[in-house]
């Protein structure tokens, strides 16, 4: 659109412009071109006059559209400015009316809270009432009947929780002895060991009484001679045809004998004969000691040890303890532990291994301090055994406590083979002190009237007093007997514990 006073300021111009060029033209002279000029300034002029009328109209046109518009927009914003004053208002009138709701709940809640503490003061000072009754009425304050109550709960909750103990462990052992019965029955099924071995030999028969003299000698030199080679003492005294051979060592023993009987043989007996035949004898045992050991690992199934042990395992054809051969019992243990360790998924060769060597610290325990199991254990290690059998040959005694399941199964059969019937001989004072041992250490606990070991010390019956005993205290006095036993006892195998409480009822009828 054209600005009006743009188009006027134009034709002012055009108008003096023309005005300009007619008084140029009129000055130039020519009359003719004067009024030409006048004409079409004049023409101009009324054609600039009549568009600037066109222009105003336009203009007030437009103005009026304009202010149409604007009047429109503003009554259209004071109604968007209506409607919002009126949301607000109505927003705050529901914030009014919430807010007095609030008000209202908050006073209703005090109230409330005015009540209950009311009922609760009064609920107090109604239980404090009934407590000073029943304090007057039992005698006791709140605190002593809070422990009576505690305490019959307590005892209650033990008496619960040994019977669920009871049946756990009932039921467990029940397994657990199923299983290991039928582990050690195959176990020993499988085992073809000896029953009964040989005893030692610590005396030698001479052919006549005349052979003692010649065996003492000249002043006794050849029997010096012959002490002094072997390190035996050898002992002739009025026992007919016997010469008693003692010494510590056994397999100095056997030398003795050995060359003892190679000498009444040869008939030749001085100092001179004595040391040649000793030396002989001394190299037949050794070669012997060889020959068992090696037997013993191929018997067993064991290979590649070093020849050191292999000797030291042969020894023990001459070690015995409680008259059970050792080399034979190692022979056992390691045919117990395989078995068993092939039954339970263990490692059967660790087994055989430490089953085999597990006794061989009594080889040389005789020149080393300390249990044998540990010096089995540190002669293994020097020649290289793996840890995992040197720690079944020290645990098998349990000095040291068992970490593995090959370890267990060695110090189990070690059991085995040593409990078994006729495996061992114990000497008269050392099983009345062990059955007695195991009297005193059943009647050592308060309630226990009488205790009687039985079954050569594999059992002991512990009668206890009803009055002080209940069913209850008997489980637990059987598990702590057993634990005592454990705990201050050696013994072979295992010694079952029974208590026995008897009730009696009597009466007369008259």
């Amino acid at each position: 659109m054209i600005n009006p006073l743009l188009y006027l300021l134009t034709i002012v111009v055009v108008a003096a412009a023309a005005f300009a060029a007619g008084f140029w033209l009129t000055r130039r002279g020519g009359g003719d071109r004067l009024r030409l000029a006048q004409a079409d300034a004049d023409r101009i002029l009324e054609e600039a006059r009549t568009r600037h009328k066109e222009l105003v109209l336009e203009a007030k046109e437009e103005a009026v559209r304009i202010r149409s518009a604007a009047e429109q927009d503003a009554r259209e914003r004071r109604a968007e400015v209506q409607r919002r004053e009126q949301r607000l208002q109505q927003r705050e009138e529901n914030f009014e009316r919430k807010s007095e709701s609030l008000e209202r709940r908050d006073r209703a809640l005090a109230a409330k809270e005015q009540q209950v503490e009311a009922a609760r003061e009064e609920l107090q000072q109604l239980l404090d009432r009934q407590r000073h009754e029943l304090e007057r009425i039992s005698g006791m304050t709140a605190e002593q009947a809070k422990a009576e109550l505690v305490a019959c709960v307590e005892a209650e909750a033990q008496q619960e929780a040994a019977r669920r103990i009871r049946e756990i462990e009932a039921q467990a052992k029940e397994e657990a002895a199923r299983r290991a019965r039928w582990i050690v029955a195959q176990a020993i099924q499988r085992c073809a060991a000896e029953t009964t071995v040989e005893t030692t030999q610590s005396t030698v028969t001479i052919p006549n009484e005349e052979m003692k003299g010649r065996i003492i000698g000249k002043e006794g030199r050849n029997i010096r001679a012959l002490e002094a080679e072997t390190g035996v003492d050898l002992i002739i005294d009025d026992t007919p045809e016997v010469v008693v051979l003692s010494s510590f060592d056994p397999v100095r023993r056997e030398v003795a004998r050995v060359a003892l009987l190679k000498l009444i043989a040869d008939g030749r007996i001085h100092p001179t004969r004595i040391e040649e035949v000793v030396a002989k004898a001394r190299a037949e045992v050794e070669q012997q000691l060889r020959e068992e050991g090696e037997k013993a690992a191929y018997e067993a199934g064991v290979h590649g040890l070093h020849p050191e042990l292999i000797r030291t395992i042969g020894r023990l054809k001459f070690r015995y303890s409680y008259g059970q051969n050792q080399l034979q019992h190692s022979l056992e243990v390691s045919f117990l532990a395989a078995a068993m360790a092939a039954e339970l998924g263990a490692d059967v060769n660790v087994c055989k291994r430490a089953g085999l060597l597990h006794d061989i610290g009594k080889a040389v325990d005789h020149e080393v301090d300390g249990p044998h199991a540990l010096i089995g254990a540190d002669l293994a290690k020097r020649y290289n055994i793996p840890p995992r059998i040197v720690h079944a040959i020290q645990a098998h005694h349990f000095e040291v406590e068992p970490q593995t399941v090959e370890a267990f199964l060695v110090a189990a059969a070690d059991a085995i083979s040593a409990s078994r019937p006729g495996a061992r001989r114990e000497t008269v004072e050392s099983y009345i002190k062990r059955l007695e041992a195991l009297e005193d250490v059943a009647m050592s606990f308060k309630g226990v009237e009488k205790a009687y070991a039985l079954q050569a010390g594999r059992e002991v019956r512990v009668l206890v007093k009803p009055e002080q005993i209940n069913e209850e205290e008997a489980w637990r006095l059987n598990r702590d007997i057993v634990k005592r036993i454990e705990d201050t006892l050696d013994y072979p195998g295992q010694i079952k514990v029974t208590v026995i409480r008897e009730t009696r009822v009597i009466d007369y009828a008259k």
